[in-house]
This record gives C-alpha cells, sequence and structure tokens, in this order.
C-alpha cells in the first residue's frame, strides 16, 4: 500500500502529554536504570535536526514527497524530546537547551564535518543516495519504535507506557514512509541495492551511538535488548530489513548488538518493583 503523503502532513500533531498524571512520578519514581535508558532516549529525539541539517545536504532534499516527511518528521521528533524531557524533569533530570548544546560540542570536529561527509556522499552516489537513506531510516525507525515498546513492556508504568505508545504511534508512520520509500526506490536500482547492502553492513550502528558514550550505549542496548526476548525482538528487526530488495540475509542490528556485547541469554530487564498493571503495549 503506498504511504499518502498528503494525509500525512495534514495530519501532523505534535505528541500530546498534559493530559497525563505526570505527579504520578512522585510517588512511583522510574528507577536510575530506566532515567538513563529515557534519557538516552531524549537526547536522541532532540538531535534529529541534526540529522536533517546532514540530509538536506544530499540528493534527497530535491524530493518533494521526502522534503515534506522530513519536516514533519522533525518537528514530530522534537515534541517526542520535549515529553520524554518532561518525564525526566519530574525526577529532577533537566534537559535544557545548554545541555544539548554541550552534547554537541562533545561531538567536535564529527559534528562539523557531517553535514560535509554526507553532501560529498551524497554527490558521488547521485540519486541511488535516495534509496540508501530509506533503506537505512528504515532500520533506525525499526529499531526506535521496538525500543519504545519494549520499555513501556518491561517498566509497566502505567503513565510511561501510556506516552511511549503515542510516541510509537507516531514512529510506526515514520517507519511506513521509509520502508515504502526503499522498496520502491531499491526495486528500481540494482545499483541502490549494492550500495545499501555495503553501507548498512559496513556502518550501520544503534542509533544514538554517535553522540553518546559506549558506556550508555551499552547499558541501554542491554536493558533494552538484552536476554532471549530481546534478542528476539533485533531479529524480527532484522527480518524486516532483509525483506527490502538486496538486503536479503543482512543482520545489522543483532550484529551490532553482537560487537557491544549484548547478552543474548538471560531473562533481561526487570523492574525491582514491578507495578501490578495490565501490560499497556505488547513488544513489537
Amino acid at each position: 500500500m503506498a504511504f499518502d503523503i498528503d494525509r500525512y502532513t495534514a495530519n501532523s500533531e505534535p505528541v500530546t502529554w498534559t493530559d497525563l498524571d505526570l505527579e504520578a512520578f512522585e510517588t512511583d519514581p522510574l528507577p536510575e536504570s530506566s532515567l538513563r535508558v529515557l534519557r538516552y532516549m531524549c537526547d536522541v529525539e532532540y538531535h534529529t535536526v541534526c540529522y536533517l541539517r546532514d540530509l538536506l545536504t544530499t540528493p534527497s532534499h530535491k524530493e518533494p514527497e521526502i522534503g515534506s516527511f522530513m519536516t514533519m518528521w522533525n518537528r514530530e521528533e522534537f515534541w517526542h524530546g520535549e515529553a520524554l524531557a518532561a518525564v525526566l524533569g519530574k525526577h529532577g533530570i533537566s534537559v535544557d537547551y545548554d545541555e544539548l548544546k554541550a552534547t554537541r560540542l562533545k561531538l567536535g570536529w564529527k559534528d562539523r564535518l557531517d553535514p560535509i561527509k554526507q553532501s560529498l556522499l551524497g554527490g558521488l552516489v547521485g540519486n541511488d543516495f535516495v534509496a540508501v537513506h530509506m533503506a537505512w531510516g528504515a532500520a533506525n525507525e525499526w529499531s526506535a519504535n521496538a525500543a519504545y515498546h519494549r520499555m513501556a513492556k518491561q517498566e509497566k508504568h502505567p503513565v510511561l507506557a501510556e506516552l511511549l505508545k503515542r510516541i510509537a504511534q507516531q514512529e510506526t508512520k515514520h517507519v511506513a514512509f521509509y520502508a515504502t520509500q526503499a522498496r520502491t526506490r531499491l526495486e528500481k536500482s540494482k545499483k541502490a541495492q549494492v550500495i545499501a547492502r555495503f553501507a548498512l553492513r559496513k556502518a550501520w550502528a544503534p542509533v544514538g551511538s554517535g553522540i553518546s558514550t559506549e558506556p550508555e550505549v551499552k547499558h541501554v542496548m542491554g536493558q533494552l535488548f538484552g536476554g532471549s526476548e530481546g534478542r528476539q525482538l533485533i531479529r524480527d528487526i532484522d527480518s524486516h530489513i532483509a525483506k527490502l530488495p538486496g538486503l536479503q540475509g543482512l543482520t545489522i542490528v543483532e550484529t551490532a548488538l553482537d560487537k557491544h556485547g549484548i547478552p543474548a541469554e538471560g531473562p533481561g530487564y526487570q523492574r525491582a518493583t514491578p507495578d501490578p498493571v495490565e501490560e499497556v503495549v505488547a513488544a513489537v
């Protein structure tokens, strides 16, 4: 089914959270391990504007549908960051502009060179770069969607679960756009298939690993995708990616987690004092 970009842009709106009882976190706060995960997620969402900046130097910005999508995608991801920041704020963790600026300054030359690197790659690859961008975006969004669902299921906090469910609903739309575009473009170009396969196999890494420290990446990936159930989730993500034209057999997510030393066996994360509330969101 084709993705209706006009309908998407017309209906795009910020994720809502002001109707949720955030005061509940004062009596039922999240454990420190989960707050680290939420902070990581929050940083990634706020960093979307930098990803957009880099991609606007590539052939992708010349495509009307992609330009429209990326505008709304950046807007929605910003509000995801705002919603997560509100939850963190209830736990005394401040995420403001100065904090975000400091994070980006720590990236140093890497952050400054990223737009140039993307521009050069886009120029060398040509229009097939768009297919690679779409396949890469699909892998990222499948991972993000699974992460939000997994976090909601693990923590079982009713307010957090509802918020993450709302965020995941928008991420599902992002998956649909990227995957539809990737499938269509890869089907039309064997060259794009070869380049996308090479790029994903050689360079893909978990979302956020480029802006966070290795200990934080390992903690977040371990909590979300560690253990047998988490391992099945990442295999499901890989199976989606492998169904795209030319990407059969790729296991980029599982390979990346193996490199970070995330265990494949064991029960994975369990909250020390789980809230006796029925699971609100099922794992992807």
